[in-house]
């Protein structure tokens, strides 16, 4: 305890003082407590010095125990030595016993096994020499066996003469196999009845010698087989291309003439696949030296016959023995050429199912580790022979190209350029004969070849392609007002780049990539861009009479604004009458090329056309303004009068840019003589000084008045200009925004510089005051352009 805890303990003991009675008896418990504890630490420290004594006699102990260990363990190990020593001593004698017993049966056994092959390799001399192949074939096997066990004892003179023996048996075997097979084919098998079974049992023979004995004699058999196929048919009667086919009927009535004999030959020998082989290659070079020899361009008809032919042979034997396939869905997907929406199936479904089987094809030519000796191994039939006319084929293509050029000139010549009553297209009829016809000529072309002269008749249908859009285009109209009528029955979709997707899946790789209708599809998108903008034209020329309509309105002489004017009736009419068909007959995205290029020409020449006017009076100019909006909204109209709206808004901002320009020099020719320059600067900022005179002109001031003002506007210069304004935000077409120029007053009204609301303010004043009903109805006509944003121009209405 510290000495406060000390004081707290007393002072509980003993908190009164009357409680100081017990302090006595309190001293002797305690006393008696300290006695007690130094008892016990006394006995502790006893009991600890007598443990590590005992401590040290157990570690003695244990040491001892170890010594005792070490020593029992190196006895046991010297005993242990001489236990082994003894066992070697015991076995020493019985280990060369077994490796005596184990040399003396080798020994035997080697023995009974030379007297075996020597005994073996007399009877198989014996059978030999007596033709038993039957029994000589399961000879062989065994010598060969027996043989096999004396490898490791080729050295020894007795095993060297009994090998050479053996070699030469096996070789007055294979004398006599092929002797007795040279008499197969001659007739001696109808003669001996035996011979066909003896031949059978030839065959085992050759299946125990070596595996090039079996491909010789085979070799030989093929090879003597056509032996009379090439003395026939290199004779100068039957050496000829119109007799192909000759060729091929001999090799099949051979083949089956003597299917019943050629059995003796064993299946995996495959003998009639080789015999085919061999035939086809002989076959290849003699029409190539009959090709080669020609001294005049073969006749078309006798080489593509002979060619159909040989690929009708080739098929049947790429069916009878397997080996590639010519894949005859190709038909298939030429009928797909030209149905565009109509097909059932996408042309990718088609790439992908032709891949597929491509793929196949592939996987099964490609592996060239295969023995080709074996049936569908690897070897195509498929082109083995018909391959060596391709070089030759170029009189056929020139005939498809002349046929094809003379049935385009047919078409084009009977082409009505109308569309058939109740037709759901708009396609030209020409141009349906025209695929149609091609597909047929593809599809000639490629059940003959898939190589470079498929890929030359690919030319000639570019070719064909480009005269058929030289035609179209030299047929577009040059003028006149029966344009529309004429131009509207082409609307350009030419199937080119199905019929490149079609040649690409059928052609050989190698040509594939080479296949391409870009340029075709350049030739026509020409002639379609020039069709639309004759539609333009045609319109245009339509619009000559109501633009001339327009001159002609007294506009400096009218008295009040009324109605809008009958030019606008016509120009109504003639777009009600034309926009409606044109909107069925075209596509939409030519539809909006369409519309595009009308709004671009439309716009202008109305601007242009005020200027050709003679004079326009302030009230004059109202009602122009009112015929400007009446024109603007006809053109905004156009795409329902089409029923294509898809695109209308794009248009619309078109149309709206274009005929602003003509809403502004209206305004200009309103706004009052003093400001009249400032307002055409601030309006109309791309302006030239002639235009600025012509409108002066057309307010009717005389030269003598004229001339102050122009002074005035080439000092300042035809445009007003502002320092740096952002530009509006950027879209497809630039908008009609008014400018957002700033006005440079007269130098001489002490050099300031108006403000453009200064400007815009004047010209708001336009009209300001007038009583006329005309003014009150432009004013009425023009009241939604004050909510627009389009800049300055909503300040002219806000007066």
């Amino acid at each position: 305890m510290d000495k406060s805890s000390a004081l707290e303990y007393i002072n509980q003991m003993f908190p009164t003082e009357a409680s100081l009675s017990g302090v006595e008896p309190l001293m002797q418990k305690i006393h008696s407590e300290i006695r007690r504890v130094d008892a016990g630490i006394l006995a502790a420290v006893r009991q600890q010095s007598n443990s590590g004594t005992k401590a040290k006699e157990d570690l003695a102990a244990a040491t001892r125990a170890v010594e005792e260990l070490m020593y029992k363990i190196r006895e046991i190990k010297t005993k242990a030595e001489q236990s082994e020593t003894m066992v070697q001593e015991i076995c020493r004698d019985i280990k060369k016993l077994d490796f005596a017993k184990k040399h003396i049966t080798t020994t035997i056994t080697a023995l009974h096994r030379l007297t075996m092959l020597v005994s073996a390799v007399e009877q198989l001399q014996v059978m030999a020499s007596k033709r038993q192949y039957k029994e000589a074939s399961a000879q062989l096997e065994a010598v060969n066996q027996l043989c096999s066990h004396f490898e490791a004892y080729r050295d020894i003179p007795k095993i060297t003469e009994l090998r050479e023996k053996f070699k030469n048996i096996k070789q007055i075997l294979k004398s006599h196999v092929f002797s007795d097979f040279s008499s197969l084919g001659t007739g001696k098998e109808s003669e001996e009845t035996n011979l066909l079974q003896q031949l059978s049992d030839a065959c085992l023979v050759v299946d125990a010698l070596e595996p090039s004995v079996r491909e010789e004699l085979v070799n030989n058999f093929c090879s003597r087989e056509l032996t009379s196929y090439e003395q026939i048919f290199e004779g100068a009667e039957l050496a000829k291309l119109d007799k192909t086919e000759r060729r091929y009927a001999w090799i099949k009535r051979r083949m089956r003439t003597n299917e019943e004999i050629w059995k003796i030959f064993p299946t995996p020998w495959h003998v009639p696949y080789r015999l085919c082989i061999q035939f086809c290659k002989k076959t290849r070079k003699q029409l190539e030296d009959i090709h080669n020899n020609q001294k005049e361009k073969p006749d078309v008809g006798t080489l593509l016959l002979a060619l159909q032919r040989t690929l009708e042979f080739e098929d049947e034997l790429a069916e009878k023995f397997g080996g590639g396939t010519r894949g005859r869905e190709i038909g298939n997907e030429i009928e797909e050429i030209g149905r565009g929406e109509n097909t059932s199936q996408s042309a990718s479904d088609i790439r992908k199912k032709y891949e597929k089987k491509l793929g196949a094809h592939q996987d099964s030519t490609e592996e060239k580790d295969k023995d080709l000796s074996v049936p569908g191994a690897g070897f195509n039939f498929r082109g083995i022979i018909s391959s060596c006319f391709e070089p030759h084929l170029n009189v056929y293509t020139e005939l498809e190209e002349k046929t094809l050029m003379e049935n385009l000139e047919k078409l084009v010549q009977e082409e009505t350029w109308d569309i058939e009553e109740g037709s759901q297209n708009n396609v030209l009829s020409s141009s349906m004969q025209l695929f149609l016809i091609i597909k047929r000529s593809l599809k000639r072309c490629s059940a003959l070849t898939k190589n470079q002269t498929l890929f030359n008749l690919f030319k000639v249908f570019q070719r064909i392609l480009k005269a058929y859009a030289t035609k179209l285009f030299a047929r577009l109209p040059k003028g006149g007002t029966g344009i529309v009528a004429a131009a509207t029955g082409m609307d350009g979709q030419i199937k080119s780049g199905e019929l490149a997707e079609s040649v690409s899946k059928i052609i050989d790789t190698q040509f594939a990539d080479g296949v391409d209708m870009s340029e075709v599809q350049d030739e026509f998108s020409a002639v379609i861009t020039k069709a639309l903008v004759t539609l333009v034209h045609g319109l245009e020329t339509k619009f000559d009479a109501e633009m001339a309509a327009m001159t002609r309105v007294p506009w400096g002489t009218l008295e009040s604004v009324g109605d809008q004017s009958e030019y606008v009736n016509g120009i109504n009419m003639i777009l009600a009458s034309s926009i409606p068909i044109l909107g069925t007959l075209l596509s939409p995205i030519y539809f909006q090329f369409f519309l595009d290029k009308l709004a671009s020409s439309l716009g202008p020449r109305f601007y242009a056309n005020i200027f050709k006017c003679k004079q326009i009076s302030e009230t004059g100019a109202q009602q122009m303004l009112l015929d400007t909006q009446a024109v603007k909204t006809i053109l905004l109209e156009i795409p329902s009068l089409g029923h294509q709206t898809s695109r209308a808004a794009s248009y619309s901002k078109f149309v709206s840019r274009e005929m602003s320009k003509a809403e502004a020099l209206l305004k200009v020719i309103l706004s009052p003589i003093d400001s009249v320059a400032d307002t055409y600067r601030a309006l109309l900022p791309e302006g030239t000084p002639m235009e600025f005179q012509r409108i002066l002109e057309l307010k009717g001031l005389k030269k003598a008045d004229q001339q102050s003002i122009l002074e005035d506007f080439n000092k300042h210069g035809p445009g007003i200009t502002q320092p740096s304004i952002p530009p509006p935000a950027a879209a497809p077409i630039p908008l009609p925004t008014a400018p957002t120029v700033a006005l440079i007053s007269n130098p001489a009204s002490a050099g300031l510089i108006a403000s453009r609301d200064d400007v815009l303010t004047r010209a708001a004043a336009l009209g300001r005051g007038a009583a006329t009903t005309g003014f009150k109805r432009f004013l009425a006509l023009t009241e939604a352009a004050k909510d627009r944003k389009d800049g300055p121009f909503r300040k002219l209405f806000n007066a």
